[in-house]
């Protein structure tokens, strides 16, 4: 495994995160998620393998995700040494306050959070999405807070208008609030939106992305008409994508069987190429999914295949957050 500061901070994270989205008590939003039982030998095979970063929200699986993750972090490593990651905004419980990212939602949310993970802190807490209804100030500096009462180490934001996130960085530098270090945006090769601004504007300001779905929901890594489980019942994954992509799914194979690897590390592999992307979140419900992200780390593409990969790309609208 490979490791890189995550940003402009000192701190190192695998160049793989591990998402634990995937980890939870199904319910009807989240039928395909591996119980506790089931997940554990993901945090263990992660952790054999150098992967030290660890990827989570509060709203996975309404909170089992959470508890999943810290069972066998706690279990298995050394807390000193994993860099756990999770999320607010998203509904939590009905009736007012039950979502967002006002102080109460922030306050009460990272106290719940750190609860389920039976942790004292966690590395990074981050935005899950932005908050039109709360004034931005009023999230940063809850946000702070959190920092300097020593919950969180850092803090990220997620997926957003590159002017938001702009703006949000402004208030922090002015208020001498603690500033995002991270930007987990959706970033592949079906989504290439970001590198109009958002990307950019990470370089200029030292912000590490650390892209999800960076193997777009798993098309890249199968023929276009193949389904799975995840895919028939996901129906947000059912907004990011469009039928002209399949060429690209076709290229990812040409590439990956000349090269003698799996279309997941070729995906994988472009999304590294990219030196705004410290740490892409991947998914794990197959151990051989966490053995082809680990091998992406190594696999180098050449500029023909970079440029292969990426020539037929055709702009769309924005997919992810609104």
């Amino acid at each position: 495994m490979e490791y890189t500061k995550l940003g402009s901070t000192g701190l190192d994270v695998s160049r793989i995160c591990l998402g634990a989205m995937s980890y939870g008590e199904p319910n009807d939003r989240w039928p395909w998620a591996l119980p506790a039982d089931d997940a554990k030998p993901f945090f263990s095979a992660a952790l054999d393998a150098g992967i030290n970063f660890f990827d989570t929200a509060d709203v996975y699986s309404q909170g089992t995700s959470e508890e999943i993750t810290g069972r066998w972090l706690n279990e298995m490593a050394d807390r000193d040494e994993v860099v756990v990651a999770t999320k607010v905004f998203n509904r939590m419980r009905p009736g007012p306050n039950g979502a967002g990212l006002s102080r109460k939602a922030i306050m009460t949310g990272i106290d719940h959070s750190l609860s389920r993970l039976g942790m004292d802190y966690v590395d990074l807490y981050q935005i899950h999405r932005f908050d039109y209804e709360t004034p931005l100030e009023e999230t940063l500096e809850a946000l702070h807070d959190v920092v300097k009462s020593g919950k969180a180490r850092y803090i990220g934001a997620s997926s957003m208008f590159a002017w938001q996130f702009a703006k949000a960085l402004h208030l922090q530098d002015a208020n001498g609030w603690a500033r995002f270090v991270t930007m987990q945006d959706h970033y592949n090769l079906l989504y290439r939106e970001e590198e109009r601004e958002m990307l950019p504007l990470c370089a200029d300001e030292g912000i590490g992305s650390i892209p999800w779905s960076p193997l777009a929901r798993g098309k890249l890594t199968r023929d276009w008409d193949e389904t799975t489980n995840r895919g028939e019942t996901d129906e947000f994954g059912k907004t990011l994508y469009q039928d002209s992509d399949r060429h690209i799914v076709e290229k990812v194979a040409e590439i990956a069987d000349k090269r003698g690897a799996s279309r997941a590390q070729v995906a994988l592999a472009w999304v590294l190429a990219n030196p705004v992307v410290d740490s892409p979140i991947i998914g794990a419900t197959k151990l051989e999914h966490l053995t082809d992200a680990v091998a992406a780390v190594d696999l180098e593409l050449d500029e023909r295949e970079l440029t292969e990969l990426g020539e037929t790309y055709a702009p769309r609208g924005i997919a992810g957050h609104r």
